[in-house]
């Protein structure tokens, strides 16, 4: 059998889950009793929260890198890795770098978030901030692989990387054979192209709900015209799922569209109310893009009754200013 066009398979999940042990976590997937009451179905939330890094991130930063040293060697890594990122694949890539021992620049907007920045800094990575928009801190990126010969280790847009996200997939048909839902923050579309591959291949009648911001969501537009388009970025309160999807998109963008079911967007104030829930009745501090499942779950209506889902928590990190915003926003 020919290997998908987009270049990530069941094959291609099981390889990133055996590069990445040890090295990543497999993570919790709880069930929520006050949402499984409040939904009539039984909702599982995914921790991604409780990596190294705080992020599902990890996974495919450790991926992609472990499988480049294993197929070149440590020597080809020797100038460094280099990535663009909104914060958590940047956090990401300098942990996993620091653990192979090799050098790592990230590339971040001026959007990013302080507190990002600074959790990235701390792992001894070098940070680069160049103007406003994820494109323009890539343009920084594309200089220092052809000037001094680093490495690109991309967000989302490779199957190295998505693949990595996967396995998160297989974790969920592990711990839930029979899920019938899995709903998905959507940006670059690496996690829930990566989680989608993995739930289809195994359990195809799975639904794989994508969330995307109301504004600023490239992946959204390009789907609606049937090709990778631009869009203008905006700030959020889901900062990571802002930044476009390429206009040279190899992987990602052919992924989503061959195992997305259905697709919705959310407002800045249904995600406001869901961080805040899930901080009041889960206990757990969670960054915008981490909350957009609850937030379409309650935005959209979304009927769920009956079924078992699971949303995936993709990562904590979030600013004590932006839960003061998101509480301001909504009143409590």
């Amino acid at each position: 059998m020919s290997r998908p066009q987009h270049g990530v398979s069941l094959a291609t999940l099981y390889q990133a889950r055996h590069r990445i042990g040890g090295q990543v976590e497999r993570t919790p997937l709880i069930r929520s009793r006050s949402l499984s009451e409040r939904f009539d179905a039984d909702i599982r939330l995914k921790l991604e929260t409780s990596q190294p890094t705080g992020a599902f991130k990890l996974r495919g930063a450790t991926n992609m890198i472990a499988a480049l040293i294993e197929r070149h060697g440590r020597d080809a890594l020797a100038a460094g890795v280099t990535t663009a990122s909104t914060g958590n694949h940047g956090r990401a890539v300098a942990y996993a770098a620091g653990r192979f021992g090799v050098p790592a620049t990230i590339c971040l907007s001026r959007l990013v978030p302080s507190n990002k920045v600074a959790a990235i800094e701390v792992l001894g990575a070098e940070v680069k901030r160049i103007g406003r928009s994820q494109d323009e801190a890539f343009g920084e990126v594309e200089r220092l692989v052809r000037e001094r010969g680093m490495t690109l280790i991309p967000p989302f847009d490779d199957p190295l990387i998505a693949a990595g996200q996967g396995t998160i997939g297989l974790e969920l048909m592990e711990d839930m054979p029979d899920l019938d839902r899995v709903i998905v923050g959507l940006s670059g579309g690496g996690l829930l192209g990566g989680i989608g591959a993995a739930v289809k291949a195994i359990r195809p009648e799975t639904r794989v709900t994508g969330v995307s911001l109301a504004r600023g969501a490239a992946m959204w537009e390009s789907l609606q015209v049937g090709r990778p388009v631009e869009v203008e970025e905006v700030e959020s309160l889901a900062d990571s799922l802002g930044g476009g999807i390429g206009l040279d998109n190899r992987c990602t963008f052919a992924l989503v569209r061959e195992v997305l079911d259905d697709h919705v967007q959310v407002s800045e104030t249904a995600i406001a109310h869901a961080m805040v829930d899930i901080l009041e009745h889960e206990k757990l501090l969670v960054e915008g893009a981490a909350a957009v499942g609850l937030a379409a779950l309650v935005e959209h209506g979304l009927d769920v009754r009956g079924q078992r889902v699971a949303l995936i928590l993709s990562g904590n990190g979030v600013a004590l200013e932006t839960l003061d915003r998101a509480r301001a926003m909504i009143g409590r």
